[in-house]
């Protein structure tokens, strides 16, 4: 399985994602995922299952498929709560 953060730029907010994705996936026990950073222009639907967007970016990556809106890009508990949800439904936990 392969999940892409994405920003507008695909360099800070992004990769901070990227490592806080990660994060979360360790505290779950959860291994075998692909977690990697993109800029919104450059994703396309191919690059993963499942794409994590901050939510002013959020109707931009309607073409990429399953999209995960992080309505505030620093709130660990969002994402922490987002990554259980999305692992519950591919069974990865």
């Amino acid at each position: 399985m392969k999940i892409l953060a994405v920003c507008g730029s695909g360099l800070g907010t992004s990769f901070m994602v990227e490592m806080n994705i990660n994060q979360v996936l360790g505290e779950l026990g959860i291994t075998g995922v692909e977690v990697s950073h993109s800029d919104l222009s450059s994703a396309t639907a191919g690059d993963a299952d499942v794409f994590f967007l901050a939510k002013d970016i959020a109707e931009g990556g309607s073409h990429l498929g399953e999209v995960i809106v992080l309505d505030n890009i620093i709130d660990m508990d969002e994402l922490r709560e987002k990554v259980r949800q999305m692992a519950e439904e591919k069974n990865l936990i």
